[in-house]
């Protein structure tokens, strides 16, 4: 049994992505509707999650395009606006994602009680955000310095639209991972939201550490999610919930619904 059932509730979880719309300081921000639509955007969409059943939700900046790697603080600050906004109506546990900076995502879990995080942690990159480097050793003592050690780390080692600057296979990466960082799970993901997954490298991975939690991060939909989950022990899912199954698009309870009824139909085998 993994951590995944104590705080989640289940195993084979399914963890949703409640993405935010363009804050302050981002391109897209619409200054006319400003924060109290972004707010009502996210509660909606929240809703529409929690009501189509999903296990967690995750609050993620994902449409503060193009991603800075170094947030600005009216980032962190909008983000903490939304999530205490909408504190009393979350019913199911939940974490943040400040893209793609893990210091500050620590930072608004600490500020707002999120269970736990998902970001880059380790390796140095070629992305199309430049060069990307992390300082895991300098974010997991910030983590303790904040109080924040009790929120579960999600390591995505297979950053979307980036590659190791290293030629690392994909099982060197995991298993060095978690001997020098002990995550609580592993991120598998394709190469932008909503690309699907590669099942055979969701299954090297979680060959070469069967003890540690490995969740595919995208792309999984009805289509797939019986191939997914038979080899990863949960998922994180956004595009596959929104109207159309477009990234744009906001959350359509009904797809939500059906999805997590095949989910718990899984579950039952």
């Amino acid at each position: 049994m993994t951590w995944l059932k104590d705080v989640l509730g289940t195993e084979k979880a399914i963890i949703a992505m409640c993405h935010l719309m363009a804050l302050p300081g981002d391109p897209y921000f619409d200054s006319e509707k400003g924060m109290d639509y972004v707010v009502e955007m996210a509660r909606k969409d929240l809703k529409a999650l929690q009501d189509g059943g999903v296990d967690a939700v995750m609050f993620s900046n994902e449409f503060s395009l193009p991603y800075l790697t170094e947030v600005k603080t009216e980032t962190v600050a909008a983000m903490a606006r939304i999530v205490g906004e909408l504190k009393s109506d979350i019913e199911i546990p939940f974490g943040v994602n400040v893209l793609w900076d893990a210091k500050k995502s620590l930072d608004l879990a600490a500020a707002t009680g999120a269970l736990f995080v998902r970001e880059i942690f380790t390796g140095v990159y070629a992305s199309d955000f430049g060069l990307w480097n992390t300082n895991v050793g300098e974010t997991v003592r910030h983590q303790q310095r904040i109080g924040a050690g009790h929120v579960k780390l999600l390591f995505n080692i297979v950053p979307e639209a980036a590659k190791y600057v290293a030629d690392r296979d994909i099982e060197s990466v995991a298993k060095s991972t978690v001997f020098n960082n002990r995550p609580d799970a592993l991120c598998v993901s394709g190469l932008t939201a909503g690309a699907q997954t590669d099942s055979q490298i969701l299954k090297r991975v979680k060959e070469s550490v069967p003890e540690t939690v490995v969740l595919a991060n995208t792309g999984v939909r009805r289509e797939n999610l019986v191939e997914q989950l038979s080899i990863a022990d949960g998922a994180v899912v956004g595009t596959a919930f929104k109207v159309d199954g477009k990234f744009e698009n906001h959350v359509d309870q009904a797809r939500v619904k059906a999805f997590m009824d095949d989910v718990k139909a899984f579950r039952q085998r």
